[in-house]
């Protein structure tokens, strides 16, 4: 590693690094797609921590401030403040293969004429991280732990995955892979709880945790987790497609997928407390359903004509005033791209939940109703990503998944209809306001299923609720939300 300025005993204070990197920042930040703020521009940017890892590289957490940022921190608006973990490198010259990482280079303070870039391309840079996860031990305010039980071998190839959206992965010679949290909030995140907490009860559905890091200053917060990396895994997103292009059927894969999903629910509820739901709750969570249709309305003109409709699964689920399904801890944001399968075997990943969501609200008890109503939303849109579109094929799959889901758990999600109708309507209200946001081309992929959800058509006449949707041809498969 060539020598650079970083190569100082103690390294530099914050407000001096902020004299190379600020401007840089502020405008490279927003170009990631990991930035939450898209849209509000930053109007402030302070180091929370700084670490060198070794000469010419640097862990940090840098607080942003946003211009229009609000604390209710919608999917649709960022918080006034949000922290983010970056490593980033210097070098007098990049070498070719780091260009793609390239950030800027500082023209003052202690970073000036060098070529500062993001050292999670680097293969220095991760080969070290990797050392560290395997040697537990501090390093300033970072934290490094891992299982004792697991053997991760030395000198592992690294590789970034480029297929991330709100984080980013590291691939350890196709044996392990590191999942760094670029958006870092106070907290243990979901990503390592839950999984550990399923290994501890020998659920064998999600890989368990092999080593992880984390920081302690200013407060404790999970930084990257590292767990097995499935390498004859396909995801379910790629698999559904394969179906739909070779005009195959999907109803086995998704009855053992509903199965999948239900056991893992069911060492869920034995892992963490339950909690039978009042009619208060029912009414809060209506309530909080309803304001982020109306927030999207706003954002979004076409929603508008059908916010009455859609108040209606709200306005059921708010009458409710019998104890239903009990709340749990889920997965949060499950979706066919959050599965894998090698051979008969579905395993379930990303338990991070939305990461739009604030933390606290990601590990809330919730009921698993909100999970299934996620994986049948994927299936329609799995079924509108391939020409003809075959709305009995997403019908069929509905319906497997959730016999096979029924016949894990001993409960079927169709017996909750008003539940499922109000969790289905508020997934199809936040892709409305996602495909808004970043592919204006699919928004009338979600909008369809807002048609028929405002409608209600299916509930009123006894019927399945994919039947009715109107086509909606697209011409290229659907990036997974």
């Amino acid at each position: 590693m060539p020598k650079t300025a970083l190569h100082r005993p103690g390294g530099h204070a914050p407000a001096a690094l902020l004299t190379s990197l600020a401007e840089l920042l502020r405008q490279w930040l927003p170009r990631q797609r990991w930035f939450a703020g898209k849209g509000h521009p930053v109007t402030g940017l302070s180091v929370v921590s700084s670490t060198e890892l070794y000469p010419g590289c640097l862990h940090l957490l840098i607080r942003t401030e946003h211009l229009g940022g609000s604390d209710d921190g919608g999917p649709g608006t960022p918080p006034p403040d949000d922290c983010y973990q970056l490593l980033l490198g210097a070098r007098e010259v990049l070498p070719p293969r780091l260009a793609p990482a390239f950030i800027g280079r500082p023209s003052a303070g202690p970073l000036a004429d060098l070529s500062v870039y993001d050292a999670f391309h680097d293969p220095d840079a991760a080969g070290l991280l990797l050392e560290r996860l395997r040697t537990p031990g501090a390093a300033g305010p970072l934290l490094f732990e891992r299982d004792p039980q697991v053997t991760v071998p030395p000198g592992l190839a690294p590789r970034l995955l480029d297929t991330e959206q709100s984080n980013s992965s590291l691939v350890y010679g196709n044996s392990f892979i590191l999942k760094v949290f670029r958006r870092v909030q106070p907290g243990i995140n979901p990503d390592l709880e839950v999984p550990w907490a399923l290994a501890r009860q020998g659920c064998s559905r999600v890989p368990a945790p092999a080593a992880w890091f984390g920081t302690s200053q200013p407060r404790e917060a999970t930084l990257g987790v590292l767990q097995p990396f499935l390498r004859d895994a396909s995801d379910g997103w790629t698999l559904a497609l394969q179906s739909l292009t070779s005009g195959g059927e999907f109803t086995e894969e998704a009855f053992e997928l509903g199965r999948a999903t239900a056991e893992i629910h069911v060492a869920l509820a034995a892992a963490f407390p339950v909690r039978a739901p009042s009619p208060l709750q029912h009414r809060q969570l209506a309530a909080a359903m309803s304001e982020r249709l109306d927030t999207t309305a706003r954002s979004v003109p076409e929603l508008r004509p059908y916010a009455a409709g859609l108040r209606s699964a709200f306005d059921a689920l708010a009458l409710l005033d019998a104890a239903i399904r009990p709340a749990q801890r889920i997965h949060g944001d499950l979706h066919l791209g959050q599965v894998l399968r090698a051979g008969r075997q579905w395993s379930v990943i990303d338990f991070e939940g939305e990461p739009a969501r604030p933390l606290t609200e990601r590990r809330r008890l919730q009921s698993p109703v909100r999970d299934v109503a996620g994986m049948l939303r994927s299936f329609d849109y799995a079924a509108r990503s391939r020409r003809p579109w075959r709305p009995h094929w997403a019908q069929r799959c509905r319906e497997a998944f959730c016999a096979g889901y029924a016949a894990a758990a001993a409960w079927d999600p169709r017996e909750e209809p008003e539940l499922l109708r109000a969790y289905e309507t508020d997934r199809a209200v936040y892709e409305v306001l996602y495909e808004a946001r970043h592919r204006p081309d699919w928004l009338p992929v979600p909008m369809a299923a807002v048609g028929r959800l405002a409608e209600g058509a299916g509930e009123r006449r006894g019927e399945h609720p994919t039947e009715h949707l109107t086509e909606h041809r697209v011409e290229r498969p659907a990036e997974r939300l």
